[in-house]
């Protein structure tokens, strides 16, 4: 019966443990997507400027643009946990060679770094200078979802 009870004890430990790491890769996952609405949030700001959408405004454009360079700072090392993929978890988009290729997406993240970086100095300057940084800004993220998100 001792036996029993330990066996038991031992199954529901690592039940619990099973679902704590799910819930910890689930809220991973929506931490990360969060940071990506806030991203679109803010180039979508940008991007209707850009194109002449909504009047050019050099504050609006200046806030939006420091947005984005404090997003891009921000760690995200617990928000890309391995298995974290959408084969794994449906809700997922990040396809599962973002963990195999992983000096790839850090470059690609650093490019996305310097292009926040020019589009904060650019944004409030003018038009001109925000549409000339637009270009960079949309191609670093398009890199890293192009090669590592799912097809919408």
């Amino acid at each position: 019966m001792k036996r029993t009870g330990l066996s038991l004890t031992l199954v529901a430990s690592l039940v619990a443990g099973s679902a704590f790491a799910d819930q910890a890769t689930e809220g991973a996952i929506k931490a990360r997507q969060s940071l990506m609405q806030l991203y679109a949030f803010n180039l979508g700001a940008l991007g209707a400027m850009a194109k002449g959408a909504v009047p050019y405004d050099a504050e609006a454009a200046s806030s939006s643009a420091a947005n984005l360079l404090a997003l891009s700072s921000m760690s995200q090392a617990g928000m890309w946990p391995q298995g974290s993929d959408n084969g794994s978890y449906p809700d997922s988009k990040a396809l599962p060679e973002i963990w195999t290729k992983y000096p790839d997406v850090v470059e690609k993240g650093k490019a996305l770094g310097v292009a926040t970086a020019a589009m904060d100095t650019a944004a409030g300057t003018d038009l001109a200078a925000l549409q000339g940084a637009m270009k960079a800004l949309g191609g670093a993220c398009g890199a890293c979802h192009k090669a590592y998100r799912q097809e919408e």
